[in-house]
């Protein structure tokens, strides 16, 4: 098992930047894929970034793709979310997830653990 902790969100203005961090602990890091998905008030809960393994493979929604960017260090268990050119469209609370598949997924039900979410708010 995973236990995983976002932290990382908050306000920030249309145009500006937050990174998000998610702390892994448990098993070996290294052996989960990791994702970010959001939700919004009143919508689904949606994909937005995933990593392999190493970190050298990753997928983008196309809502936020040239404008998101999601890394890993997995000496430290941890994957972040730079998250660039914010828009208000954005705003939602942001959950870390991981699955012990080997390959990059957008699909939350292959997901098997998740944190509990933060709060990222856009204003315009």
């Amino acid at each position: 098992q995973v236990h995983l902790v976002e932290s990382g969100g908050g306000l920030v203005q249309a145009g500006g930047s937050l990174r998000l961090s998610c702390a892994a602990s448990g098993r070996t890091f290294s052996s989960y894929v990791m994702g970010w998905f959001r939700q919004a008030p009143g919508k689904e809960r949606e994909f937005v970034a995933a990593s392999s393994r190493s970190g050298g493979t990753t997928s983008y929604a196309d809502s936020v793709k040239g404008r998101f960017t999601i890394s890993r260090d997995n000496a430290k268990n941890t994957v972040y979310l730079q998250m660039n050119s914010l828009k208000p469209e954005d705003t939602a609370v942001y959950y870390c997830a991981a699955t012990e598949r080997s390959y990059v997924t957008t699909l939350s039900y292959e997901y098997n653990y998740w944190g509990q979410g933060t709060q990222v708010t856009v204003s315009s």
